[in-house]
């Protein structure tokens, strides 16, 4: 019986140590210690899709579209990009002449495109409404004012070339910034980390995505939106591409100091729960506190009885202090619950009026 079994083994594959053909074929692959690899061949040119979103945009518009008409020539002249290749402006309701401009270029150029929203839905909704809505094998999504350096595009396509899903156009420096920007910008993604929100350091929205990166992020369906918070989420191969920031070539920011802030506050709220956990310690530290000043107080009574002042103090400046803390409390946690109800009525996130 026992020399049956054997033969049994031997006959599914084994040897006579017991070692399957697998495992023998992975020792010879291990000995033969293959060499480095070769370098990775010329990229194949892809169809690529650009989004710009535009809000009241109809002073640098002009010449952004006549950048990109020689972004786009340069892409094709060097074997990167197919001649299916688009651009799409995505026009946020602007007030101005915006969309006319708009449709003007998509008339003259019939690779350019038109997306316009039905209202004025916010920067990363109608960056949102690009992405999901355009074809290409790769999106790359760059602001319409030019501060960006469309030079960096060629690195970005090369690097997604050699197997990276998602590209990071990084800020190598903030010159152009005011000191106040500079040093907000920087504290604000420093204060992200600490957080525990994984963002890229001097990063905005200048990325390149991949096809696979955008279907994940189109099953991500949240409604309070940080793209450069989600975006890291996706997981997948990525890789960075430094560039110089430039001045903005015409018109005003379209993030003052109080959209600037809303944009952090979102961010935070949206992808971190810390803020209810420092509220959940400050009331345990509190409490400690107050403790702590109850024994001091008896302590006082019971040793220097005369010394006692019942007075105003001890009574109204706790009382006051633990008033505040509950305001704070209640407005951090009213946060939260804010934007669980507008996740929960699943309202659409952008709504397009037209496309040219």
């Amino acid at each position: 019986m026992e020399g049956g079994g054997a033969d049994r083994g031997a006959g599914r594959g084994g040897t006579e140590d017991g070692t399957s053909p697998e495992i023998r074929a992975w020792r010879e692959a291990v000995a033969a210690r293959p060499g480095p690899m070769p370098p990775p061949p010329s990229p194949a040119p892809v169809v690529l899709a650009m989004v710009i979103p535009c809000y009241d945009e109809q002073e640098v518009l002009p010449e952004t579209v006549e950048r990109l008409a020689a972004l786009r020539g340069r892409l094709l002249s060097q074997g990167l990009i197919r001649e299916e290749s688009t651009v799409h402006l995505v026009d946020d309701g602007s007030r101005d002449a915006t969309w006319g401009l708009i449709e003007a270029a998509a008339r003259v150029f019939p690779w350019m495109h038109g997306i316009k929203l039905s209202r004025n839905h916010g920067h990363q909704r109608a960056l949102l409404a690009g992405l999901l809505t355009v074809e290409g094998d790769v999106v790359i999504s760059v602001d319409a004012d030019l501060q960006d350096d469309l030079d960096a595009v060629p690195e970005m396509l090369r690097r997604h070339a050699q197997g990276a899903e998602i590209v990071y156009g990084v800020r190598t420096s903030r010159k152009v910034d005011s000191f106040l920007k500079r040093w907000t910008a920087e504290s604000y993604y420093r204060l992200l980390r600490w957080f525990g929100i994984d963002v890229t350091f001097n990063h905005a929205d200048y990325r390149l995505l991949g096809r696979r990166a955008l279907r994940a992020l189109a099953d991500f369906g949240e409604v309070n939106l940080f793209l450069r918070g989600l975006v890291p989420l996706l997981g997948f191969a990525t890789a960075v591409v430094p560039y110089e920031r430039r001045e903005r070539f015409a018109g005003e920011s379209k993030y003052p100091l109080r959209k600037m802030l809303s944009l952090a506050w979102d961010g935070i709220t949206s992808l971190s729960s810390v803020p209810l956990r420092w509220v959940t310690k400050l009331g345990a530290l509190i409490s400690i506190l107050s403790f702590l000043l109850a024994g001091a107080a008896l302590v006082v009574r019971l040793v220097a009885p005369g010394h006692v002042v019942v007075g105003w103090a001890s009574t109204v400046v706790p009382l006051v202090f633990l008033g505040g803390v509950q305001l704070l409390g209640i407005g951090v946690l009213g946060e939260y619950i804010g934007k669980v109800y507008l996740e929960v009525k699943r309202r659409p996130r952008f709504v397009i009026e037209r496309r040219v």
